[in-house]
């Protein structure tokens, strides 16, 4: 019969690896953070948990746009003072966010399901692309303002996304340059990501 390693606690290793599916999380910050939770804040683990199992349990995409929601439809779609002639594409919930926090922005919203990328077999289909054109071209949408990241995956999915809409009679523009080449916008300034939506370019 196989005995565990003296010292290994498969539930503290399942912790771990758990914390490890985080963006930007290695294993060595993971298990400061079980060790820390364990020992330290049993409370904070606890909320944790019952936090993350209540989202996990309400929280849905958005019928419309996309986003994170509690409702089939979220309050910026259902918002009748938005203005619904401006579509904004971004690649996640983090980025919509990052944008209305600017204030300066007050069209809707189109979330892709992440961005093209042939490596990890995401293609137009796996982003929603189809859903996107079929919202753009639902007859009051005149300007499409795409908002991708300004990495090389984000600037692949801008340049697709402008082929497939221009021909439609769109506008289509880009953010402006003033967000740096590379860039995440969930991790921009705002007054940058402002500066850029403001200055948008046509594609």
């Amino acid at each position: 019969m196989h005995e565990a390693a003296p010292g290994h606690v498969p539930a503290l290793d399942a912790l771990v690896e758990a914390l490890r599916q985080l963006p930007g999380v290695g294993p060595k910050s993971a298990a400061r953070m079980a060790y820390h939770l364990l020992e330290h804040d049993r409370e904070a683990a606890s909320r944790i948990a019952r936090a993350l199992d209540a989202a996990l349990g309400a929280v849905r995409r958005c019928a419309r746009c996309n986003t994170l929601t509690e409702d089939a439809v979220c309050s910026i779609c259902a918002d009748a003072q938005r203005d619904a002639r401006q579509l904004c594409v971004v690649e996640g919930p983090a980025d919509l966010a990052a944008l209305e926090q600017t204030l300066t922005y007050r069209g809707l919203y189109f979330v892709l399901m992440g961005r093209i990328s042939p490596l990890d077999g995401l293609g137009p289909k796996e982003i929603g692309l189809e859903r996107l054109i079929e919202r753009a071209t639902d007859g009051v949408v005149q300007e499409v303002i795409l908002a991708t990241n300004f990495t090389n995956e984000g600037e692949a999915t801008a340049h697709v996304i402008a082929e497939m809409l221009r021909p439609r009679g769109l506008r289509v523009t880009r953010l402006a340059r003033g967000v740096p080449a590379g860039a995440e916008l969930e991790y921009v300034d705002l007054g940058t990501i402002a500066r850029a939506l403001v200055d948008r370019r046509s594609t």
